[in-house]
C-alpha cells in the first residue's frame, strides 16, 4: 500500500489511532477488513486533496486545433467552455484554431506557430498524413503534449486519443441499418468528408465490414471529398441520386446532413433510413423534425474534460497514468435526446 504520507496524516484522515494505521500498513497482527478499507479510503482521499493543492493557482493554456465544419467546431468549443468550471481549482484557458478546409501546409504552419509560442498542450483533430505526424513530433519534442480528439493519429506519439471506437460506431450503424431496412430493396448512400481522416475511414471500414457480412447483396454507394460542407455535399449527393435510382437509405459519416436532406427533396426522392453522427446544431434540428432516423453520438463534454485531465497529468498536476479514453457510443432518436441538445433553438 504505497503512499507518501505520514502515519499521523492517515490516522487523522481516517479517524483511527496511529497504532491501528501502523498495523494495517505493515501487516502487523489481525485487522478487520473494514478497518483496512477505511485506511485505503483515507489514502485515496489524501491523494485527491493533494492533487487539488497542486492545481491551486495553476493556469494551463491549451490550444484546440481542428479541421471540421463550423457546426462541429462550435459544438467542441461549447463543450470545452461548459467544462472549464469543473476543472477548478486549476484555471484552464483555451486558444481555438478552427478551419473548415485548407491545405495540409496551413495546418502544419498552425502547429509550428504553437510550438514557437509555447503551450501546455494541444487538443488536435487533423488528417492522418506524414506532414501532420512530423509537426506533432516537433511539438512533443518541444515538451508540448498532444491529445487527439475524435480521429486518431497513432503514429504521432500523441499522449492519448479521446473519442469513440470508430470501427464499433460504424458497425453499430450497419446493425441499425440492417435491422430497420429488413428485406426492403434499395442501395445505401455512404457519405464522408475526407478519406484522410482516420476516424471517418475507421467508421467506413466498420460499416462496410458489418454490412457485407450480414447483408452482402445490398449495394453501398460512397461519396467523399465534401469536407462536410453543405454546398459541396449538396452537389455530390445530387449527382449520386441522378446516377443511382435505387438509393433508399443514408449513412452519413462526415456531416453535411442538411444538404443531403435538401438534395433528396430537390430530386423528389425519399429515404427510409438516415443514420448520422454527432448531435450538432443541424442534426439536433433534423432529428427533432424526424428528418433523420438516428444519430450516433458521444458526450463531447466528457471528452473535453478527459482531454484536459490528460494534459494536466502530463504536467504532473494530476496523479495517475495517462491513457486513451474510449467514449461511450450512444444511439439517439427523437425520443431520447439529451437535455443539452433539446435546449438548442
Amino acid at each position: 500500500m504505497g503512499h507518501p504520507y505520514r502515519i499521523r496524516e492517515i490516522a487523522v484522515q481516517a479517524g483511527l489511532s496511529e497504532r491501528t494505521v501502523d498495523r494495517v500498513l505493515n501487516n502487523r497482527g489481525q485487522v478487520r477488513e473494514s478497518t483496512v478499507r477505511e485506511v485505503q479510503q483515507a489514502i485515496a482521499d489524501l491523494d485527491r486533496q493533494r492533487s487539488q493543492l497542486r492545481l491551486t493557482g495553476r493556469t494551463f493554456m491549451i490550444d484546440v486545433v481542428m479541421q471540421a465544419p463550423q457546426r462541429f467546431s462550435a459544438a467542441v468549443r461549447d463543450a470545452l467552455e461548459a467544462e472549464l468550471p469543473s476543472l477548478r481549482p486549476a484555471a484552464v484557458r483555451a486558444r481555438f484554431h478552427f478551419r473548415e478546409t485548407g491545405s495540409i501546409d496551413d495546418m502544419v504552419a498552425t502547429l509550428d506557430r504553437i510550438r514557437s509560442r509555447g503551450s501546455h498542450g494541444v487538443i488536435l483533430k487533423a488528417p492522418d498524413v506524414p506532414e501532420i505526424i512530423t509537426a506533432c513530433w516537433h511539438l512533443i519534442h518541444a515538451g508540448i503534449p498532444i491529445v487527439t480528439l475524435v480521429t486518431d493519429l497513432p503514429g504521432s506519439q500523441r499522449l492519448a486519443y479521446i473519442g469513440m471506437d470508430n470501427r464499433a460506431a460504424g458497425a453499430t450503424a450497419a446493425y441499425l441499418m440492417g435491422q430497420w431496412l429488413g428485406d426492403r430493396p434499395g442501395d445505401v448512400l455512404v457519405t464522408l468528408s475526407r478519406g484522410f481522416f482516420r476516424g471517418e475511414e475507421e467508421r467506413e471500414v466498420g460499416f462496410q465490414g458489418a454490412m457485407r457480412s450480414r447483408h452482402p447483396d445490398r449495394a453501398l454507394i460512397e461519396i467523399d471529398n465534401s469536407d462536410g460542407l453543405d454546398e459541396t455535399m449538396r452537389g455530390l449527393v445530387l449527382s449520386a441520386l441522378d446516377s443511382n435510382p435505387q438509393i433508399s437509405a443514408v449513412y452519413s459519416i462526415g456531416g453535411g446532413n442538411l444538404a443531403i436532406v435538401e438534395a433528396f427533396a430537390a430530386r423528389q426522392r425519399t429515404y427510409s433510413i438516415f443514420i448520422a453522427h454527432d448531435l450538432d446544431h443541424d442534426n439536433t434540428r433534423l432529428l427533432r423534425g424526424e428528418r433523420i432516423s438516428a444519430v450516433i453520438h458521444h458526450d463531447l463534454r466528457q471528452d473535453m474534460r478527459q482531454a484536459c485531465y490528460a494534459i494536466m497529468q502530463a504536467h504532473k498536476a494530476l496523479a495517475g497514468a495517462v491513457y486513451s479514453w474510449p467514449s461511450n457510443i450512444h444511439v439517439i432518436t427523437p425520443y431520447n435526446m439529451p437535455a443539452p441538445a433539446l435546449s438548442h433553438p
